[in-house]
């Protein structure tokens, strides 16, 4: 089996879930999706575990590395601060679908423990890098920054759901301005 068939795979995967979650993903549809048989599937990931968990992993690792890429383009932590919502807006561009580990993380209860571990990694990768910002900029003491960062993220998810439930960008922006105008997002 050809390595791109993964990889489009865990593309259309990545896809589905930000629109419907773990619980849409579904071996037969991925499959018809990527133009091949559903045995091929099961070839690169034997059940639904193992591609809820590659997809997830593959989720955080993306957002880690633009995380990066916000950090090292902008001028200043400031800067990169004010950037971060930009990560979750993407999401909401791309046909209104959200977060795949906000999504998955509405459905903790029914995931695999594995999925889990992934799930929650994407929250500790957005947290700290939150928090590693906040400090170099400035705005908290090292003490205080994981508190603020998650209040950040969690708010930040809070908006991109909100506005996914009304399919209205405008609403994500809205919100993300009033975050700031309150001080919650550093101008």
């Amino acid at each position: 089996m050809k390595a791109d068939n993964k990889e489009a795979i865990l593309a259309a995967a990545k896809r589905t879930a930000m629109a419907h979650g773990y619980a849409g993903l579904n071996f037969r549809d991925l499959a018809a999706e990527v133009g091949i048989k559903a045995a091929s599937v099961y070839y690169h990931f034997p059940g639904k575990a193992e591609l809820g968990v590659a997809v997830a992993k593959r989720y955080w690792e993306d957002i880690a590395a633009d995380l990066d890429a916000i950090s090292n383009q902008a001028s200043d932590p400031l800067a990169s601060l004010h950037r971060y919502p930009e990560i979750f807006r993407t999401s909401l561009q791309n046909d209104n679908r959200m977060c795949l580990s906000s999504f998955m993380t509405a459905e903790y209860d029914d995931l695999p423990d594995v999925v889990k571990h992934e799930v929650r990694a994407f929250a500790e990768v957005n947290v700290a890098w939150l928090s590693d910002a906040l400090t170099a900029a400035g705005v908290v003491e090292a003490v205080d920054s994981d508190g603020r960062a998650g209040a950040i993220y969690a708010a930040v998810a809070g908006a991109q759901l909100m506005a996914r439930g009304r399919a209205d960008l405008s609403l994500f922006d809205t919100l993300i301005d009033h975050y700031r105008a309150t001080g919650l997002l550093p101008a």
